[in-house]
């Protein structure tokens, strides 16, 4: 079955966060809703601090103390997420759905070895002996490329290499089977060759295990492997979404068109020359925003940029947040 007619595992509909600081309330994440289908690749792509990782903390229930989450709702396979309560929540995350951190090093526990974060976390959620949950340990460990899996449980995350502690936190996700699978820019900290690995590593699972995915990135080349569909998000609102190739091929929001103006085009590109930029900086995310967020920096900006923009909607999943028609395909 295809991932389009799969069913939905995770359905945000209306998300919010709000941070109250000391200058006022600041709103990371602006009315964000998608869909993530069993089988599917969804990347949410976009500048540091446009939203991504606060709008896949609060799936997860995991915001910080002073951020508050609200939505429509979050429907994870039935259960709506905004509705569970904590014992519950508690139950679903690391089991039915799990995430992969940014740096594994702070996300695994310093004083205690790799085997007994492995064998405590299934033990907790599945219930079994120390015996069963060593032998999954071992069988993810091979699974996500670590040789020696059984001498590896012995060590402590400070005596692997960054490609092989973000490995480790894929298996520690994957221990439980999980429905969700969010990765948080996975393999940002690794040099370009683990990097590659990684990502390979995540798509051939993906595949495998038939699990939905979202993974968050800055990365465009990252999107162009792996995704099925992206959300590019800016100042905490999804101002495009679409399958990749659409994305692509057919960009229809400015802020969509300027970061793939960012990057150099095998064949298209000539060695030496100028690559694109986008100007100015993104907007304070405290108070209310009126209007288009991206309308400072963009090069068709107008007056009724400055009233609410909503989602346009072609159909098919494909939508975008802009008052200037574009043309069908993009230079």
């Amino acid at each position: 079955m295809s991932a389009v007619e799969s069913p939905v595992v995770l359905d945000v509909r209306g998300l919010h966060v709000d941070i109250r600081g000391a200058s006022g309330l600041v709103h990371p994440v602006r009315d964000v809703s998608f869909q993530v289908r069993r089988g599917e690749t969804l990347c949410i792509v976009g500048e540091s601090g446009c939203g991504k990782s606060m709008t896949s903390l609060a799936i997860m229930g995991l915001l910080p103390r002073a951020a508050q989450r609200r939505a429509q709702a979050m429907d994870f396979l039935g259960e709506d997420l905004m509705r569970v309560g904590p014992r519950r929540a508690n139950a679903l995350r690391g089991d039915r759905m799990a995430m992969v951190f940014q740096e594994p090093m702070t996300a695994l526990n310093p004083a205690y070895t790799i085997g007994e974060q492995l064998i405590e976390h299934y033990r907790h959620h599945r219930g079994t002996s120390a015996a069963q949950a060593r032998e999954r340990a071992v069988e993810l460990l091979h699974k996500v490329g670590i040789a020696s899996a059984a001498e590896r449980l012995r060590q402590y995350p400070h005596q692997l290499s960054g490609g092989l502690r973000q490995r480790v936190m894929i298996a520690m996700a994957l221990m439980c089977a999980p429905e969700l699978l969010i990765a948080d820019e996975p393999s940002t900290a690794l040099d370009v060759t683990i990097q590659a690995q990684i990502l390979r590593l995540l798509a051939d699972l993906q595949k495998e295990l038939g699990i939905a995915m979202v993974l968050i990135t800055h990365d465009l080349g990252v999107v162009a492997r792996i995704a099925d569909r992206v959300a590019v998000m800016y100042a905490g609102q999804i101002v495009e979404e679409g399958t990749a190739a659409e994305i692509f091929a057919h960009a229809r929001h400015p802020y969509t068109r300027g970061l793939l103006a960012c990057i150099p085009v095998p064949g298209r590109t000539a060695p030496g020359s100028r690559l694109g930029s986008i100007p100015g900086v993104v907007p304070s995310l405290a108070g209310e925003l009126r209007g288009c967020a991206f309308r400072e920096r963009c090069p068709q900006a107008q007056s009724a940029c400055l009233q609410p923009i909503a989602l346009r909607d072609a159909g098919a999943g494909r939508r975008w947040r802009c008052v200037v028609e574009t043309e069908e395909a993009t230079a």
